[in-house]
């Protein structure tokens, strides 16, 4: 009598969870081989979504040797891992660039729902769809204070601020003014000035 028959399949307390999924599936795929296919293996590029139907010892075997990129050159290969950084999807470049467009194997033309992005306002010319204009920074209160101390107003650049400390330190320094008292003051409020604007980031 055979250890494990047909007949008392039924029967059993616990039966085999997959006889019936072998039962069901089509011949193992692997030339001259008779067993179920009950694995997928993927067929290969430019074929995705398409599977072959092997057993399980055929389906390791197959899985050792597959090569997605069999019979690719190198440089498709490599073009192939840049763009999988992005999920194949267009990039632009950042910053203001106002020229920057989108990658050029893409539409430049978009319609339905991807059209949107074309015709939404774009301040930071995130999409390339015009240059952002300059962008002005307010002053704080001190920092207000300090640039008046020096002269200057909320446009000057930190070239512009660094030029003037220079300036006014030389005109008002004790040694430049034979100890005067007023001088002394007003080089004091020039250090405090430009120290206070210089851990603001503004020089």
């Amino acid at each position: 009598m055979k250890p494990n028959p047909k007949y008392f399949d039924k029967i059993r307390v616990r039966p085999d969870p997959e006889a019936e999924v072998k039962a069901r599936a089509p011949l193992c795929q692997w030339d001259g081989c008779k067993e179920p296919g009950t694995h997928r293996a993927p067929v290969g590029r430019m074929a995705e979504g398409q599977y072959f139907k092997f057993c399980f010892d055929h389906v390791r075997e197959y899985n050792k040797g597959f090569n997605y990129f069999s019979g690719l050159a190198d440089g498709d290969i490599a073009r192939f891992q840049k763009e999988a950084l992005t999920g194949h999807r267009p990039t632009w470049a950042m910053g203001s660039n106002g020229s920057a467009r989108s990658a050029p194997d893409f539409a430049q033309q978009r319609s339905g729902r991807a059209g949107y992005y074309n015709r939404m306002r774009d301040p930071h010319n995130m999409f390339g769809t015009g240059t952002p204009g300059p962008r002005q920074r307010k002053a704080k209160p001190l920092e207000a204070k300090a640039l008046e101390t020096l002269g200057l107003d909320s446009t000057a650049t930190g070239a512009d601020i660094k030029a003037r400390y220079k300036e006014l330190v030389k005109r008002h320094h004790p040694d430049a003014n034979g100890g005067d008292r007023g001088s002394e003051d007003r080089f004091r409020d020039v250090l405090q000035a430009y120290r206070v604007l210089k851990q603001a980031g503004l020089c």
